[in-house]
């Protein structure tokens, strides 16, 4: 089969579903039958609207409305854009705004809840009572549009990647593959639909295999972040998937009481990905929740990208995670020489189904084991390009000869496994040294336990050289406790990293995200530069205030 819908209805059953999860705890229902049967007829709905092909704007809460709103988009050959559904007046708003722009889209679906608040959109409610026996299925193939994937935007503007019908499923059947022939029976996440790890993990994972899911809103679980892990108890799923965040946020959050309530033993499989994977985070999660029945050979670390629909590597079911230790010294020269004391990474696994190289990002000639270089990646996961951004889509689609995607970040080959190090362009370069920013913010993390998100970045000073930045969140706190705080942190990074440092301690919400959680370190690198960040305590380098001084 070359399209996803023909895939999924050839696998319709009345006892396959979808349950989502109130923040009540009461939960809906929808059997794989009854989303195929609503979906033709949204389907009906849209072609009669005359709009096929053109891509349609999917503004919804999370729940089971969206899932049934993007199959009746699938269904009628519309591209659909899942999107954060924004708050009036917020930076969301404007998001929204440059996506239909940036898309051409001239058609915005929501629900009856929040139809009224998007009315400026010309939002439009999906009403699914069209005849769903006079659908016609559209012809589809491998190369026809499925939707549109906004990348997040951490470090440029976000860009709509077309991902295909035949991506998606090359990249669904590297999921299954995972399984090692065991696929799951019951996914649980509570992950955003509009994120790609939502949207194609748990959500088109669950249809593509054949398996229930349960699932939560992303509010309810931050809220609360023992109802994750407690719908994995409920249901007895055994499969999830989460940033590395999510296992951190429950490890912190989930108290006593709420332990001896888990039952974590039906779990086969916990994905994690999406963001830097932290050992601490891997060993500290196995720790608590061992007497929950929790497994070390559970653990599934991966790296992907919207560019390639999602999954590029990840460690298969019941595999050992790989944890090693690389010389410090030798990680800042771009190269990965194991240290069983230095710095702990986590493996990402192999690239099964694709071919991966690893590449000097300025020669673009490959690199050997234990070089650190751009991550290169081709194969059928690698999806159409940027959306109406033809330069751009040569630049990152077609490179080495035209099949390589260039992925923007870095990372080595080491005994058949992937190790992800960082972004090319958070890299700080000091006097020769290659600096990530996440080792600055993790140092940071541990100088103040209770602090919270941390952003570094690198800015030139007016005499050529490369300075560090620290951002930090803190609780509010009088001047003895800031000041107390800041050589906390500043003793500890200058210490560890051998390197003069500006600190900015801010309150806590000031460090900037993306909707998926990823650090925004370029726009608050512009906030400091332009004097927009109001920081409780500050600690700048007297070399930062001629620059400073002649920023607008």
């Amino acid at each position: 089969m070359t399209d996803f819908v023909a895939h999924i209805r050839g696998r319709l059953s009345a006892e396959r579903q979808m349950v989502f999860v109130q923040d009540n705890g009461e939960p809906i229902r929808l059997t794989f039958t009854e989303l195929d049967r609503r979906a033709r007829a949204v389907a009906v709905w849209l072609t009669g609207l005359g709009v096929t092909d053109q891509p349609a704007l999917l503004l919804y809460p999370a729940g089971l409305d969206f899932t049934v709103a993007f199959l009746g988009c699938l269904y009628a050959r519309v591209p659909a854009i899942p999107a954060p559904l924004p708050d009036a007046g917020a930076p969301h708003m404007r998001r929204v705004r440059a996506l239909l722009r940036d898309a051409g889209a001239g058609l915005v679906l929501t629900d009856a809840a929040h139809a009224s608040g998007l009315s400026d959109l010309g939002a439009r409610v999906v009403v699914p009572s069209a005849d769903p026996g006079a659908w016609a299925p559209p012809a589809l193939g491998g190369d026809t549009v499925a939707y549109l994937q906004y990348t997040s935007g951490s470090t440029s503007e976000p860009r709509g990647v077309e991902v295909s019908h035949g991506n998606l499923l090359h990249n669904l059947g590297l999921f299954r593959a995972l399984a090692a022939g065991k696929p799951p029976r019951r996914l649980a996440g509570w992950l955003p639909h509009y994120h790609d790890m939502g949207l194609v993990g748990l959500q088109l994972q669950a249809l593509h295999t054949g398996a229930d899911l349960v699932f939560m809103s992303p509010n309810a679980f931050v809220a609360r972040p023992v109802r994750w892990l407690e719908l994995i108890s409920r249901y007895g799923a055994d499969w999830t998937v989460s940033p590395d965040f999510g296992y951190s946020w429950c490890t912190r959050r989930v108290t006593d009481e709420q332990l001896a309530g888990l039952d974590l033993s039906t779990l086969a499989m916990a994905l994690s990905g999406a963001e830097p994977i932290k050992a601490a985070t891997l060993a500290g999660f196995e720790r608590r929740f061992a007497p929950a029945g929790f497994r070390p050979t559970t653990w599934n670390p991966g790296y992907g990208l919207a560019e390639c629909t999602l999954m590029v590597s990840c460690v298969p079911r019941g595999q050992d995670v790989t944890v090693r230790g690389f010389d410090p010294s030798a990680l800042e020269r771009h190269e990965a020489i194991p240290d069983p004391a230095g710095v702990p990474l986590v493996a990402c696994g192999p690239a099964a189904g694709l071919d991966l190289r690893i590449v000097d990002p300025d020669g673009c000639v490959p690199v050997p084991d234990g070089g650190i270089g751009e991550i290169w990646v081709a194969g059928p996961s690698v999806a159409l390009g940027y959306r109406g951004r033809p330069e751009e889509t040569r630049a990152t689609f077609r490179a080495g000869g035209g099949r390589w995607l260039r992925t923007g970040d870095l990372g080595f080959l080491l005994d058949g496994q992937l190790y992800v190090t960082g972004r090319i362009k958070d890299v700080i370069v000091v006097n020769g040294r290659n600096l990530y920013p996440q080792d600055l913010e993790e140092a940071a993390s541990r100088a103040n336990p209770v602090a919270g998100r941390s952003a570094a970045f690198g800015v030139r000073r007016s005499d050529g050289g490369e300075h560090v930045v620290l951002v930090q969140e803190v609780r509010r706190g009088g001047s003895a406790y800031l000041g107390e705080t800041a050589e906390q942190v500043m003793d500890l990074v200058s210490r560890e990293f051998a390197v003069p440092l500006s600190l900015l301690l801010v309150a806590r919400g000031v460090v900037r995200q993306t909707t998926s959680g990823k650090l925004r370190r370029r726009h608050m690198r512009d906030l400091f530069l332009g004097g927009s960040l109001t920081p409780l305590h500050a600690e700048v380098d007297p070399a930062l205030h001629d620059l400073l001084e002649t920023v607008p």
